[in-house]
């Protein structure tokens, strides 16, 4: 697609308030592709201002229609769904079939099931003598991270405006393309103006003044757990609505009873996907001790075959981030058995998958969050130190168990403090609430739950 030199604010693109340039690189090549505006406070006041004039008229307009649109926005989600594909590509570095399937497929799923939502929802009941209504919060500030580009926006944009919300999104100066195609996407839709509003630009400028102003009733953000403390804390001072969906160090628990190959082979996949970009990745493998020898090299196996299968970190901080973590890892006692620190190419953000062993629950690189391909195998001697382990993070977003029977895993992920565990290599679930315990976030995303984060309730008593 071609970049746009404006801002998408009252159904237009619009002129930004100051020259500011941000370049957009070719993660892969680490060449420049592309220049968007670096938006400023002013570009932010306009678009708020916009989300405020339409909101009246979105929040009355009925759910059904609400629906209707949110399904036309996905239908030409569906029919771009190529372009959006390539535009990941050339900016997040995902290889194209990874951004097909999941960077375009998930996000049109995850619309569809908000057109549904929309008609579908209970936004009035009757309980006793009172008639109790699900009112849109208002005006939202969205803000997205890279990561996950066009699911982000779609998992903020979709339930809130069949919640009847107005949108101001700002989304990460990494991938503003795909942004603005989605932009061009409510466009094309047919999604009064106002209603969705974008604005490209720098997290501390244009994201700041979007959390802080006061014509916004509610946040949403999704991003590191330190910035999330920023805005949760700005939000609280206003008293203002806040959503936030954060870090993880998300636990994979084979339990004894378990196929040790299929776990651990799909624990190795998932992190391995979005070259270990992903928040609610399994980075922690706990394995019995009696199978451990086993695991590590089933896992050093398999790790190997995505050498040239995994794309690009998104930035040069990423890279150097990830690299300094594995060179901490090796520093702290850890055991490197694939990959490790060194660039396996010349050219681009690239990281060896890496898998270390011998890593115990104390060490950095098995209680912070890397954001990379690296995967830390630990040992533990039975279940109550398994799930000691499990538990033993700040964090708390998802995880998995693995065991000989459903219900034997159910009844440990049970005992886990997290948001969402895979059951045996339980499917992706777009109705599913998502979301993390502890220092992971605050709210839900996807499905009723995350509809719910953009309602406010009012009660009638007769």
């Amino acid at each position: 697609m071609k970049a746009h030199d404006g801002m998408y604010i009252g159904g237009e693109w619009r002129a930004a308030a100051g020259t500011d340039l941000i370049a957009v690189v070719d993660p892969a090549d680490e060449q420049v592709i592309a220049h968007v505006p670096a938006g400023a406070a002013e570009d932010v006041d306009a678009a708020v201002s916009a989300a405020r004039e339409a909101l009246p008229g979105w929040a009355a307009t009925p759910p059904a229609e609400r629906a209707a649109k949110i399904a036309a926005l996905r239908d030409v989600l569906v029919a771009r769904k190529d372009e959006i594909a390539e535009t990941v590509t050339a900016e997040l570095g995902a290889p194209l079939p990874f951004s097909q399937a999941v960077h375009a497929g998930v996000p049109i799923l995850v619309a569809g099931s908000y057109a549904e939502l929309a008609a579908s929802y209970a936004f009035e009941e009757r309980v006793g003598n009172s008639t109790v209504y699900a009112e849109p919060v208002g005006v939202v500030g969205a803000i997205t991270p890279w990561n996950y580009p066009l699911h982000q926006i779609v998992a903020k944009v979709a339930p809130a405006l069949a919640a009847g919300c107005t949108v101001v999104l700002k989304p990460a100066e990494d991938t503003p393309l795909t942004a603005q195609l989605f932009a061009e996407a409510v466009h094309e839709a047919g999604i009064p103006a106002g209603v969705f509003n974008l604005v490209t630009g720098l997290g501390p400028v244009a994201g700041q003044a979007l959390a802080e102003h006061g014509g916004v009733d509610l946040v949403s953000f999704t991003g590191s757990t330190a910035v999330g403390k920023q805005i949760g804390a700005t939000a609280g001072a206003a008293v203002k609505r806040v959503a936030l969906e954060l870090g993880g160090k998300s636990a994979n628990v084979i339990l004894p009873s378990a196929d040790l190959a299929k776990a651990v082979g799909v624990g190795i996949a998932n992190v391995m996907g979005n070259s270990g970009q992903t928040c609610s990745a399994w980075t922690r493998m706990l394995v019995h001790t009696s199978q451990y020898d086993e695991a590590v090299a089933l896992a050093a196996e398999a790790a190997a075959k995505y050498g040239d299968r995994i794309g690009p970190l998104v930035n040069a901080k990423q890279h150097a981030r990830v690299r300094g973590y594995i060179e901490k890892g090796v520093a702290e006692g850890a055991r490197l058995v694939a990959g490790g620190p060194d660039a396996p190419r010349e050219q681009g953000y690239f990281v060896s998958p890496t898998v270390f062993a011998d890593v115990t629950p104390e060490m950095t690189i098995a209680q912070e969050e890397i954001f990379g391909p690296v995967v830390s195998i630990i040992r533990y001697e039975d279940e109550d130190d398994a799930l000691r382990i499990a538990n033993g993070t700040v964090y708390g977003l998802a995880g998995a168990v693995w065991a000989g029977d459903d219900a034997e895993a159910a009844a440990f992920a049970r005992r886990m403090d997290t948001g969402q565990v895979d059951i045996n290599g339980g499917r992706f679930n777009p109705l599913a609430p998502f979301g993390g315990y502890k220092q992971s976030g605050v709210g839900r995303e996807l499905g009723s739950h995350g509809l719910a984060e953009y309602l406010q309730t009012k009660s009638l008593q007769f």
